[in-house]
C-alpha cells in the first residue's frame, strides 16, 4: 500500500491572491516562482482566459517542510463554520500565563494584517488555552 508523502491544503475563497498573501505573512510562507516563460505571476495571470484570471494562487513553506497552500476562487461565500481549519502553533509547550502571552502577542501581530480575534478558549483541565481567529475572508483558524 502506498503512503502519502505530501499533501496540499486547499481554501475556497473570493480573492485567492489576497488570502494567500495573508497566510504567507502568518506562516512565513512564500509565493513560489511563476511558471517558466513568465517574469511574474501577474504576467502568467494575464495570459489566462479572462474567466480564469485571478482564480487561483498558492504559497509554500520555504523550508519545504510544511504543506503547500492552494487558494481557489468560488462564487459562494462561507455560510457556516468551516469544517477544516489551521491551528497556528505559537504556544507549543507553554502553559498558563506564558501560553496566554504568546497567543496574545501573535494575535497582536496578525490583527493589523487583517485577521479578526473571535474568542479565547481558556484551559479547561484537558485542553490548553487557544485563541480562535478569522482570516481576511472570515475563515476560522486557531492560535494554539
Amino acid at each position: 500500500m502506498a503512503s502519502v508523502k505530501q499533501f496540499q491544503v486547499t481554501f475556497d475563497c473570493a480573492d485567492p491572491e489576497r488570502v494567500a498573501r495573508f497566510w504567507c505573512e502568518v506562516l512565513g510562507y512564500v509565493v513560489p516562482p511563476p511558471p517558466e516563460g513568465f517574469a511574474s505571476w501577474a504576467d502568467f495571470d494575464r495570459a489566462l482566459p479572462p474567466e480564469r484570471q485571478g482564480s487561483a494562487f498558492a504559497c509554500v513553506d520555504p523550508s519545504g517542510a510544511g504543506p503547500r497552500l492552494f487558494f481557489q476562487r468560488v462564487p459562494e461565500g462561507r455560510v457556516v463554520k468551516n469544517r477544516v481549519h489551521l491551528d497556528v502553533r505559537v504556544g507549543t509547550g507553554l502553559v498558563g500565563e506564558e501560553r496566554l502571552a504568546a497567543l496574545e502577542a501573535e494575535c497582536a501581530r496578525l490583527v493589523p494584517l487583517g485577521a479578526k480575534r473571535v474568542r479565547l478558549l481558556t484551559a479547561d483541565g484537558v485542553n490548553e488555552s487557544c485563541l480562535v481567529m478569522q482570516d481576511v475572508e472570515g475563515n476560522e483558524f486557531c492560535l494554539d
